[in-house]
Protein backbone atom coordinates (compact mmCIF):
# COMPACT_ATOMS: atom_id res chain seq x y z
CA UNK A 1 0.00 0.00 0.00
CA UNK A 2 1.48 3.39 -1.05
CA UNK A 3 0.37 6.81 -0.39
CA UNK A 4 0.04 7.24 -4.56
CA UNK A 5 -2.18 4.32 -4.32
CA UNK A 6 -4.59 5.68 -1.67
CA UNK A 7 -4.66 9.43 -4.01
CA UNK A 8 -5.64 7.62 -7.07
CA UNK A 9 -8.24 5.63 -5.26
CA UNK A 10 -10.01 8.17 -3.62
CA UNK A 11 -9.78 10.07 -6.49
CA UNK A 12 -10.90 7.82 -8.26
CA UNK A 13 -14.17 7.17 -6.06
CA UNK A 14 -15.41 10.90 -6.34
CA UNK A 15 -14.90 10.30 -10.10
CA UNK A 16 -17.11 7.75 -10.21
CA UNK A 17 -19.34 9.08 -7.67
CA UNK A 18 -20.11 12.16 -10.28
CA UNK A 19 -20.30 9.81 -12.88
CA UNK A 20 -23.12 8.08 -11.65
CA UNK A 21 -25.31 11.48 -11.27
CA UNK A 22 -24.08 12.04 -15.16
CA UNK A 23 -21.84 15.42 -13.90
CA UNK A 24 -19.40 16.51 -16.44
CA UNK A 25 -17.37 17.45 -13.34
CA UNK A 26 -16.60 13.79 -12.98
CA UNK A 27 -13.49 13.96 -15.77
CA UNK A 28 -11.09 16.21 -13.92
CA UNK A 29 -10.88 13.39 -11.38
CA UNK A 30 -10.75 10.78 -13.62
CA UNK A 31 -8.08 12.75 -15.23
CA UNK A 32 -5.82 12.60 -11.67
CA UNK A 33 -6.70 8.91 -11.01
CA UNK A 34 -5.59 7.51 -13.66
CA UNK A 35 -2.38 9.89 -13.56
CA UNK A 36 -1.67 8.28 -10.20
CA UNK A 37 -2.41 4.73 -11.73
CA UNK A 38 -0.24 4.39 -14.30
CA UNK A 39 3.23 4.61 -11.19
CA UNK A 40 0.91 2.20 -8.73
CA UNK A 41 0.50 -0.69 -12.04
CA UNK A 42 3.60 -0.18 -13.43
CA UNK A 43 5.01 -0.38 -9.95
CA UNK A 44 3.26 -4.07 -9.67
CA UNK A 45 4.12 -5.57 -13.18
CA UNK A 46 0.56 -5.07 -13.85
CA UNK A 47 1.77 -3.63 -17.33
CA UNK A 48 -1.73 -3.91 -19.49
CA UNK A 49 -3.27 -2.13 -16.46
CA UNK A 50 -0.37 0.87 -16.73
CA UNK A 51 -0.84 1.37 -20.19
CA UNK A 52 -4.61 1.22 -19.90
CA UNK A 53 -4.39 4.60 -17.73
CA UNK A 54 -2.87 6.56 -20.32
CA UNK A 55 -5.54 5.11 -22.93
CA UNK A 56 -8.37 6.21 -20.16
CA UNK A 57 -7.00 9.62 -19.55
CA UNK A 58 -7.26 10.83 -23.73
CA UNK A 59 -10.62 9.24 -22.97
CA UNK A 60 -11.01 11.53 -20.14
CA UNK A 61 -10.23 14.60 -22.38
CA UNK A 62 -12.51 13.14 -25.16
CA UNK A 63 -15.81 12.24 -22.94
CA UNK A 64 -15.37 15.93 -20.91
CA UNK A 65 -15.46 17.74 -24.65
CA UNK A 66 -18.56 14.96 -25.98
CA UNK A 67 -20.57 15.44 -22.79
CA UNK A 68 -20.24 19.20 -22.44
CA UNK A 69 -21.53 19.11 -25.89
CA UNK A 70 -24.73 16.37 -25.15
CA UNK A 71 -26.15 17.80 -22.17
CA UNK A 72 -29.80 17.76 -21.39
CA UNK A 73 -31.73 20.99 -20.02
CA UNK A 74 -30.07 20.47 -16.35
CA UNK A 75 -26.80 20.49 -17.57
CA UNK A 76 -26.00 16.43 -17.13
CA UNK A 77 -25.05 13.94 -19.81
CA UNK A 78 -28.04 12.60 -22.00
CA UNK A 79 -27.69 8.61 -22.08
CA UNK A 80 -28.18 6.57 -24.97
CA UNK A 81 -28.16 2.89 -26.24
CA UNK A 82 -26.33 1.17 -28.34
CA UNK A 83 -28.02 -0.83 -31.13
CA UNK A 84 -27.88 -4.43 -31.40
CA UNK A 85 -25.56 -4.57 -34.31
CA UNK A 86 -23.65 -1.63 -32.42
CA UNK A 87 -23.49 -4.47 -29.12
CA UNK A 88 -21.91 -7.14 -31.30
CA UNK A 89 -19.38 -4.58 -32.85
CA UNK A 90 -18.01 -3.70 -29.67
CA UNK A 91 -18.30 -7.31 -27.77
CA UNK A 92 -16.56 -8.65 -30.85
CA UNK A 93 -13.70 -5.59 -30.30
CA UNK A 94 -13.42 -6.85 -27.14
CA UNK A 95 -12.76 -10.26 -27.90
CA UNK A 96 -10.13 -9.55 -30.65
CA UNK A 97 -8.03 -7.23 -28.09
CA UNK A 98 -7.99 -9.89 -25.31
CA UNK A 99 -6.60 -12.56 -27.11
CA UNK A 100 -3.84 -10.07 -28.77
CA UNK A 101 -3.24 -8.54 -25.87
CA UNK A 102 -3.25 -11.51 -23.78
CA UNK A 103 -0.66 -13.87 -26.42
CA UNK A 104 1.56 -10.83 -26.67
CA UNK A 105 1.89 -10.33 -22.64
CA UNK A 106 2.10 -13.88 -22.23
CA UNK A 107 4.83 -14.47 -24.78
CA UNK A 108 6.99 -11.06 -24.19
CA UNK A 109 6.71 -9.41 -20.70
CA UNK A 110 7.01 -10.74 -17.05
CA UNK A 111 3.09 -9.50 -16.65
CA UNK A 112 1.81 -11.80 -13.72
CA UNK A 113 -1.94 -12.38 -14.79
CA UNK A 114 -1.45 -11.77 -18.98
CA UNK A 115 -4.76 -12.85 -19.81
CA UNK A 116 -7.13 -11.58 -16.99
CA UNK A 117 -5.03 -8.73 -17.43
CA UNK A 118 -5.63 -8.63 -21.24
CA UNK A 119 -9.62 -9.51 -20.57
CA UNK A 120 -9.72 -6.71 -18.26
CA UNK A 121 -8.17 -4.36 -20.60
CA UNK A 122 -10.29 -5.19 -23.45
CA UNK A 123 -13.10 -4.77 -21.22
CA UNK A 124 -12.10 -1.83 -20.01
CA UNK A 125 -10.98 -0.13 -23.46
CA UNK A 126 -14.46 -0.69 -24.58
CA UNK A 127 -16.46 0.15 -21.49
CA UNK A 128 -14.55 3.51 -21.35
CA UNK A 129 -15.14 4.60 -25.03
CA UNK A 130 -18.97 3.68 -24.63
CA UNK A 131 -19.29 5.95 -21.29
CA UNK A 132 -17.56 8.88 -22.83
CA UNK A 133 -20.32 8.71 -25.75
CA UNK A 134 -22.55 8.02 -23.08
CA UNK A 135 -23.76 4.64 -23.93
CA UNK A 136 -25.70 2.68 -21.15
CA UNK A 137 -24.01 -0.50 -21.88
CA UNK A 138 -20.55 0.92 -20.54
CA UNK A 139 -22.29 -0.22 -16.97
CA UNK A 140 -22.60 -3.33 -17.72
CA UNK A 141 -19.03 -4.23 -19.01
CA UNK A 142 -17.36 -1.78 -16.15
CA UNK A 143 -19.77 -4.74 -13.73
CA UNK A 144 -18.23 -7.53 -15.79
CA UNK A 145 -14.23 -5.93 -14.84
CA UNK A 146 -14.93 -4.97 -11.56
CA UNK A 147 -15.93 -8.34 -10.70
CA UNK A 148 -13.04 -9.81 -12.00
CA UNK A 149 -10.23 -6.81 -10.66
CA UNK A 150 -11.19 -7.60 -7.85
CA UNK A 151 -10.10 -10.86 -7.33
CA UNK A 152 -6.86 -9.67 -9.34
CA UNK A 153 -5.38 -6.89 -7.20
CA UNK A 154 -6.66 -8.95 -3.73
CA UNK A 155 -4.05 -11.50 -5.21
CA UNK A 156 -1.79 -8.80 -5.76
CA UNK A 157 -1.98 -6.93 -2.76
CA UNK A 158 -3.32 -4.44 -3.95
CA UNK A 159 -5.68 -3.59 -0.83
CA UNK A 160 -7.07 -0.25 -1.44
CA UNK A 161 -7.48 -0.30 -4.86
CA UNK A 162 -9.43 -3.60 -4.31
CA UNK A 163 -11.66 -1.56 -2.14
CA UNK A 164 -11.83 0.72 -4.32
CA UNK A 165 -12.99 -2.04 -7.50
CA UNK A 166 -15.56 -2.87 -4.66
CA UNK A 167 -16.96 0.41 -4.55
CA UNK A 168 -16.60 0.74 -8.36
CA UNK A 169 -18.70 -2.25 -8.31
CA UNK A 170 -21.53 -0.87 -6.38
CA UNK A 171 -21.42 2.21 -8.20
CA UNK A 172 -21.89 0.45 -11.59
CA UNK A 173 -25.00 -1.11 -10.38
CA UNK A 174 -25.73 2.29 -9.32
CA UNK A 175 -24.82 4.15 -12.29
CA UNK A 176 -26.54 1.50 -14.31
CA UNK A 177 -29.99 1.81 -12.53
CA UNK A 178 -29.77 5.84 -12.75
CA UNK A 179 -28.64 6.25 -16.40
CA UNK A 180 -31.70 3.64 -17.31
CA UNK A 181 -33.89 5.00 -15.30
CA UNK A 182 -33.45 8.67 -16.58
CA UNK A 183 -33.11 6.66 -20.26
CA UNK A 184 -36.86 5.43 -20.07
CA UNK A 185 -38.06 8.40 -18.28
CA UNK A 186 -36.73 10.59 -20.96
CA UNK A 187 -38.24 8.02 -23.30
CA UNK A 188 -41.57 9.70 -24.74
CA UNK A 189 -44.60 7.30 -24.40
CA UNK A 190 -46.01 6.19 -27.68
CA UNK A 191 -49.99 7.18 -27.49
CA UNK A 192 -52.36 4.77 -27.73
CA UNK A 193 -55.09 4.25 -29.83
Amino acid sequence: MSVTEIIAALLGVANIALLVRRSIWNYPFGMASVAFYVVVFHDSLLYSDAALQVFFFVMQVYGWWNWYHARDTEGLAKPELLTNGGRLLWMGAALAITVAEGWYLKHYTNDSAPWMDANTTALSVVAQYLLSVRKIENWALWIITDVVQIGLYAWKGLYPTTALYVIYLVMSVLGLIEWRRHLVAATPREATA
